[in-house]
């Protein structure tokens, strides 16, 4: 499976923005999903993932309760909501799917990643 990752670009402090993750060569049912992050000089970061059934997300302590992963099947599509955006949220996310794994893990399918800039 071949994933996009989009929806990046320059936000300010406290607002949102919505990452979107589409799927290509195949159907992106039963694949669980996980977003990743990095910043400049830092390491790759965790940042949620979703079930294959999106009954079940999972999610860094640092983004729980402004962050929601979502996803679309008839789309194909899988979102990361972000709201209540800081500075330290600021990084290149990547979105990433698996047909096994799940959480804090390695995936077998990466995307590229698009920029997300945050502005005080």
């Amino acid at each position: 499976v071949q994933l996009q990752a989009s929806g990046g670009g320059l936000v300010q402090v406290g607002d949102s923005l919505r990452l979107s993750c589409a799927a290509s060569g195949r159907t992106f049912s039963g694949y669980n999903v996980g977003w990743f992050r990095q910043a400049p000089g830092k390491e790759r970061e965790f940042v949620g993932a979703i079930g294959w059934s999106g009954r079940r997300s999972y999610y860094a302590d640092s983004v729980k309760g402004r962050f929601t992963i979502s996803r679309d099947g008839a789309k194909n599509t899988v979102y990361l909501q972000m709201n209540s955006l800081k500075p330290e949220d600021a990084a290149v996310y990547y979105c990433t799917a698996d047909l096994r794994r799940y959480g804090d893990t390695q995936y077998d399918y990466w995307g590229q990643g698009t920029q997300v800039t945050v502005s005080s």
